[in-house]
């Protein structure tokens, strides 16, 4: 039996170890920006994780790796991130390069104990991180404009725990949160300069194409080491 009561309380400790301001100074410029993103295949039973990396400021896909593990917990509300991390962790560890940057597909610290995917695995691998996520999970906002660009803050509990950002016209907006060692306002910053005409940041676009085995994104990993 899982002890759900445990998981939450270890979600509670380890968000105190999040950094919600950034490391390096306002003129940093990454190398290199990764996006991660996971999913699963076989009913569930499977895990795939995806970590695509992407030189900047190009955005051109320069690696990725791919890894499929035994799922090791069943969906649980507010506890994705212990049922994804695993199989991150395995694609992390196979990479040859350092990313500077990740951006995950999911939450940050926009969860209820402030401990999303984002944050779980910007803690893990001492990382910054950003939480791209493509739908809410708490908080609230103000209507948001249509114009690309429109955001608002997202707030719980008197606190702003991210940004709702429309990142593409007739799309739903982002959901952008801190994961680990960066700001709001610079998460928001760096999602928008990896905005190429879609909705997801390139990033995060190509993680979740890869992670889900998309013809496109096949082909195109092709020519890729």
């Amino acid at each position: 039996m899982i002890d759900t009561k445990a998981l939450r309380q270890e979600q509670i400790e380890k968000s105190r170890q999040v950094i919600r301001h950034e490391v390096f100074s306002a003129s940093f410029t990454p190398k290199f920006i990764a996006g991660a993103d996971v999913g699963f295949e076989k009913n569930g039973t499977v895990t795939r994780a995806a970590i695509a990396i992407l030189q900047y400021p190009s955005l051109a896909l320069v690696e990725y790796q791919i890894a499929c593990i035994d799922t090791v917990l069943p969906y649980i509300p507010g506890l994705l991130s212990f049922r994804e991390y695993p199989a991150l962790m395995a694609a992390w560890q196979k990479l040859s390069l350092q990313p500077d940057l990740v951006m995950v597909d999911g939450q940050g610290i926009a969860h209820p104990r402030r401990f999303g995917i984002a944050s779980h695995f910007g803690v893990l691998v001492d990382v910054p991180t950003i939480g791209v996520a493509k739908s809410r999970l708490c908080g609230e906002h103000e209507p948001i404009g249509d114009v690309q660009g429109s955001r608002q803050p997202l707030m719980d509990q008197g606190e702003q725990i991210g940004v709702v950002l429309r990142s593409k016209r007739r799309c739903n907006p982002l959901y952008i949160s801190p994961g680990h060692k960066i700001s709001i306002d610079r998460a928001v910053f760096w999602v928008e300069q990896c905005i190429r005409g879609y909705k997801l940041p390139e990033p995060t676009r190509w993680a979740d194409g890869i992670a889900s085995n998309r013809l496109f994104f096949s082909r195109k990993i092709r020519s890729i080491p």
